[in-house]
This record gives structure tokens, C-alpha cells and sequence, in this order.
């Protein structure tokens, strides 16, 4: 069957295309940061993978990219403190969030067992999230810079005693097969993702969670008087991270949760007034 496209036809294509939405993501395609943008935004975006997180936050703040996927912490592993220093430099807006489960998966080559493998590679932290299973069988262990970059350099260079830790969709798309699924040790791993955006000030008006820092002064008590301004909403985060040009003086990123927007603003108002400086990052609707 020959497809002919009319012109009307080619130029509906040419601006749906202009119209997807870009979405900025860390790592390579195929990685956990576009499983959380896909599930986040749907299948119908465009991914722009950067190396770094710095990469995302640029390309979200000079409009290269409509929005970004950046990881901010881990279940198991905890916060990722320079993620805080980004958003602090970027000046981008917290538009909201995902939690995503992290489930790796053993990949290779279709037509590849077990018995063919003879080195395993992945990110460390993929590998070190998956040791129980990998001390059952004499492999050795390859570290890379990404769990989908493995995968994707198997199914490029037809590695046949080579197998991949990655997620299911980076097996979807680099035609590779899932020998064991799930792998990690610890089941109930989770990594929560914030979604960038450039400043509008506009507040989803279901809202019900916020991100902020502040800092005090550098007396006695200073945090405890700051905290004890919020009553009635919960404090779901509380992440010290250090100022570069202040040695020994911090910061405080907390994550507020609270049921109508009244509740949000009056303990903010109270906050202001505890503090020396409050930034808020944004305020968005929990994923939860």
C-alpha cells in the first residue's frame, strides 16, 4: 500500500510536531527520568536527554526545553543534596511531582541464557541496588555513567556474553530481552522526581503541597523558633544543605503539606517573619 499525504495532510504533521511539548530529562532514552516524564506528561512529548542536571535546568530556564524531569531523592538513598543547590541557582519554578518505583531488570541480547553470561554492566547504583542477586552468580560487574547507555550499548555492539541492568523500557527499545525482571533487592524503592518550569506565578488551584528554603539568623534556637511558626499542615521534608559562600551557614528546604491554599499562605505569613529569607520553589499538587 503506497501512503500519498496532501498538503493539508504535511502540514498538519509539520505543526503537531512544533507543537509537542519538549521535556528535558537527565541521562540517555530509555532511562528512569523518561519513565517518570512519560508518565507524568503521557507518551506524546518529545525527550531532550542532557548529561547532567545542570543541563536540564538550563534548558528549562532559557526555553530550549518547555519543561524538566529532575530527580531530587531517593527511598533507599536519600536526598540529592546538589539537585537543592540547582534549583536555587536556576530560579525555576516547581510545577509538580512524581513518584516513580525503581524496578531493574536483567537484560540481554534475545536468543542470550544465563549460562552465556559472563559480565554484567550497569550505573553503580544499579548494580549496588541488585547485589543480592548478582553474589548468586560469578559475573563480573562493569560500571557505566547510565543503566540505559549499558543497555543500549549491548544492542548496538551485539554483545552476546554481556548482559544489561536497566529498566523495561530501555529493553522495549533497544530490542533487548528481560532474562530475570526485578532484580533489586529492596522492592519498595522509590524516587521522587520534581517537574521544572519556567516562572508564571500561576498556582493550580488544587494545590495542596509546597516546596520552599529558608534561612535564619546564626543564633541559638533560630530553626526550632522558625518551625514552630507552622501549625496545621504538615512538615513532609526538612534538608539542611550547606551555602558556598557562607562556610558553616545554611539553608532549609522543606516541603509543606496542607489542605486548602488559606492554610498555606497564613503559615508562610508567619514564616516571613521567623526568618531572615524564604524562597518558594512552588506551590503544585502532591503525587501522591
Amino acid at each position: 500500500m503506497i501512503l500519498i499525504l496532501t498538503c493539508a495532510n504535511k502540514v498538519r504533521i509539520f505543526f503537531n510536531a512544533l507543537s509537542m511539548l519538549k521535556v528535558a530529562i537527565q541521562g540517555y532514552e530509555g532511562c528512569f527520568h523518561q519513565i517518570a516524564a512519560n508518565k507524568y506528561f503521557g507518551r506524546g512529548i518529545e525527550i531532550m536527554p542532557y548529561d547532567t542536571f545542570r543541563g536540564v535546568a538550563a534548558a528549562v530556564k532559557s526555553g530550549e526545553a518547555d519543561k524538566g524531569v529532575m530527580a531530587i531523592e531517593n527511598s533507599i538513598a536519600g536526598s540529592i543534596i546538589s539537585n537543592y543547590s540547582i534549583l536555587q541557582d536556576a530560579n525555576l519554578q516547581v510545577a509538580g511531582e512524581i513518584y516513580l518505583p525503581v524496578m531493574q531488570n536483567l537484560m540481554a541480547l534475545p536468543g542470550v541464557s544465563l549460562d552465556d553470561i559472563r559480565e554484567v554492566e550497569s550505573h553503580p547504583m544499579a548494580l549496588l541496588q541488585c547485589v543480592e542477586y548478582l553474589d548468586q552468580h560469578p559475573w563480573k560487574l562493569i560500571e557505566s555513567e547510565d543503566t540505559a547507555l549499558s543497555a543500549r550499548h549491548i544492542a548496538e555492539k551485539g554483545l552476546r556474553h554481556t548482559a544489561a541492568i536497566a529498566s523495561e523500557l530501555a529493553a522495549e527499545m533497544f530490542g533487548l530481552q528481560i532474562l530475570a525482571p526485578e532484580i533489586n533487592t529492596i522492592k519498595s524503592n522509590y524516587t521522587r522526581f520534581m517537574i521544572l518550569k519556567r516562572h508564571d506565578h500561576n498556582i493550580d488551584p488544587r494545590a495542596n503541597k509546597a516546596s520552599l528554603y529558608f534561612k535564619t539568623d546564626h543564633c541559638e534556637g533560630s530553626l526550632l523558633r522558625a518551625l514552630s511558626q507552622l501549625n496545621g499542615i504538615n512538615l513532609s521534608k526538612l534538608q539542611s544543605y550547606p551555602i558556598p559562600s557562607e562556610p558553616w551557614h545554611y539553608l532549609f528546604h522543606i516541603d509543606l503539606e496542607f489542605r486548602c491554599l488559606d492554610d498555606y499562605i497564613t503559615n508562610l505569613d508567619r514564616l516571613q517573619q521567623a526568618t531572615e529569607e524564604v524562597h518558594v520553589y512552588g506551590v503544585y499538587r502532591s503525587g501522591k
